[in-house]
């Protein structure tokens, strides 16, 4: 095998396959890429964990077409410093591989491409279109709130469903629910699949280097996502999803309007005394025009205060600080409705506009402890 392409091209492709690498596997091959140069002049690269899979691929001239696994590091780290704008890459019969690019060569040890295991194939086909950039946001506004707890797998995903034109995200940990609904580009089939958060994240990060338009292909046990040089395959996670529609409260005693910007500015003044080992909920008094922020901590006390619009006639009310400001860091909208009912029912995050069907935020409270008294000097 001979190929010869751009430096930087190569660099993108590899970094892009690799990020799907095993870091450390008992099956060697999954600790590299395989790399192919077929005769159509283009050079695939593949990472794979059994997990999920990246394929990236960039144009090359291809005097010998072939493949070969490198280790991904490796190649990964002699790219990226190689001193000229053109790499040449030569395989031997036996899978030494010598890389060349300027003044600098390097021969390095591959392995045969049959030790590479195959990327499943999606079968049982749904086909979605969206565009890239409304995918990543959908994914950036709502992967936060996927679970981390490997003891419930199904929520270490987030759900995609479809109903005509419109396409649904959900992420749920137990504490927090997220939801973002779009459309896509063209109606399709109803479908439900699961996609594991560690893909969404590759799937954002991707993206974030395009604004081309994704192909969503659902199987049966795999969802493929494919966008300009690059697929991206994942198993779908099975399991019963939380019921989102009867678990995010309907009706709600009082609806308040904030900015979601101050408010997001209050939250992370009083959570400055709040750390990972110092742990403390923010009080909130939801009174007539002013929301009252209270942390107390090991460390002392915060109090901060943001304008309203409404009477929350002095509601009170705990929650996990971070929580919160994910939620108002991930809302896309500059005024919010803030929905509650009890100290001890959910608090529901709406864009204050009423489309509601855009996005929702569901934050479960924080019981506060009879110890934490507010201090009124």
């Amino acid at each position: 095998m001979k190929f010869s392409c751009g430096r930087a091209e190569l660099v993108q492709a590899a970094t892009i396959a690799a990020r799907a690498s095993a870091a450390k596997s008992p099956v060697p091959a999954l600790e590299g890429l395989l790399i192919e140069a077929t005769e159509r002049g283009r050079v695939r690269i593949t990472g794979y964990d059994l997990k999920t899979g990246i394929v990236s691929e960039t144009d090359a001239r291809v005097p010998e077409s072939g493949s070969v696994i490198l280790n991904a590091r490796l190649f990964g780290d002699i790219i990226r410093r190689l001193p000229g704008e053109e790499v040449t890459v030569s395989v031997s019969a036996s899978y030494n591989t010598k890389i060349e690019s300027g003044v600098s060569s390097f021969d390095i040890v591959g392995s045969p491409p049959a030790d590479y295991p195959a990327l499943p194939a999606a079968e049982g086909q749904t086909t979605l279109r969206i565009e890239g950039r409304i995918l990543r946001d959908m994914i950036a506004r709502t992967v936060f709130a996927v679970s981390d707890n490997e003891s419930r797998p199904v929520y270490t995903g987030a759900l995609f469903e479809t109903e005509g034109k419109t396409i649904t995200a959900v992420a749920v940990d137990g504490f927090r629910l997220a939801l973002r609904r779009e459309e896509l580009l063209r109606e399709a089939e109803a479908v439900s699949f699961i996609v594991p958060g560690s893909a969404l994240g590759e799937i954002e990060r991707i993206l974030s280097a395009g604004d081309g338009d994704v192909e969503i292909i659902v199987g049966d046990k795999h969802v493929i996502f494919k966008l300009d040089n690059t697929l991206l395959i994942s198993r779908r996670l099975e399991g019963e999803f939380l019921n989102y529609r009867t678990s995010i409260p309907q009706n709600s005693k009082y609806e308040l309007k904030v900015s979601r910007r101050e408010l997001e500015q209050a939250v992370e003044r009083v959570s400055l005394i709040i750390s990972d080992k110092v742990k403390s909920p923010v009080r909130c008094v939801f009174d007539d025009g002013t929301l009252s922020l209270l942390t107390i901590s090991a460390y002392g006390q915060a109090h901060d205060e943001c304008a309203m619009d409404g009477d929350g006639e002095k509601l009170e009310i705990g929650f996990n600080n971070r929580y919160l400001l994910d939620a108002l860091k991930a809302a896309p909208a500059d005024e919010l409705k803030i929905c509650l009912t009890t100290p001890v029912t959910p608090c529901v995050i709406l864009p204050a506009d009423g489309a509601e069907e855009n996005f929702i935020y569901m934050i479960l409270p924080v019981r506060l402890s009879s110890n934490e008294v507010r201090n009124e000097n």
